[in-house]
């Protein structure tokens, strides 16, 4: 494979942010990278590659997969393996960034090895770890807040937030907010409007019968809702650290 662009840089449109899983795919006759590749048609903006069971070697391929039918303008982030990231990098392909959880490795030291060049998120659910994530020195670039729905996708949710829990927590965040957990096209002009950066979404669009039709659903309610608020104070920090 060769080099195709450089990563995106911390400019990423998360508005609707895809997390994949392999599982729901499979179920619904599709590879991962079939349902990005008609996912991104009906307007999803930046990907997220999940893998909690594969090995290495079929994280890596799968990342690999995905990147070649990926759009440039259309962020692609590896949850949790740095070094997965780093070895999609070293074959060429455009990786923007990873995402980590609070049990991963630090974000400062996940920083260190993926260089400023590219994108950071980390998950956060509680006041104290989104203040943290905005006066960290690994300058994180956004974080999801979640779980806004029950959802079972991921064992380790926590406790539901609700639509009034995520505005109270985006509301605090200095950071770019991601909503995640359960979310369906009705939440989003509502998330919009309490400040979220954009909302990810897995079973709403791996498990539909037609991805381009799902992802077009989450898009269109985006589109609808108002303007997001501006996070200030994040910008000047980006740009004091340029």
């Amino acid at each position: 494979m060769t080099a195709r662009t450089q990563p995106m840089g911390t400019g990423a449109d998360l508005s609707v942010y895809l997390v994949t899983d392999p599982d729901q795919c499979a179920a619904r006759g599709r590879t991962v990278a079939e349902t990005v590749e008609r996912a991104v048609a009906g307007g999803v903006t930046a990907v997220q590659i999940r893998e909690k069971h594969a090995s290495g070697r079929e994280f890596l391929r799968t990342v690999l997969d995905v990147a070649e039918v990926l759009p440039d303008h259309v962020a692609l982030i590896v949850n949790d393996r740095v070094d997965v990231f780093l070895a999609a990098r070293s074959h060429g392909a455009r990786v923007t960034g990873v995402h980590v959880g609070q049990s991963d490795l630090p974000a400062a030291s996940v920083r260190q090895l993926i260089g400023y060049e590219a994108v950071l998120g980390l998950s956060a659910a509680t006041a104290h770890e989104l203040h943290t994530a905005a006066t960290s020195p690994a300058r994180v670039d956004h974080v999801g807040i979640g779980a806004l729905h029950a959802t079972r996708t991921k064992a380790d949710a926590p406790e539901p937030l609700g639509r009034d829990g995520f505005a109270a927590l985006a509301g605090l965040s200095e950071l770019p907010a991601v909503a995640i957990g359960g979310v369906t096209p009705d939440d989003l002009p509502y998330l919009r409007a309490a400040g979220a950066a954009g909302a990810a979404v897995v079973s709403g669009i791996c498990a539909a019968d037609d991805p381009r039709a799902a992802a077009r659903s989450y898009a269109d309610a985006w589109a609808g809702g108002p303007h997001p608020r501006t996070h200030t104070r994040n910008r000047a920090r980006k740009d004091a650290s340029a």
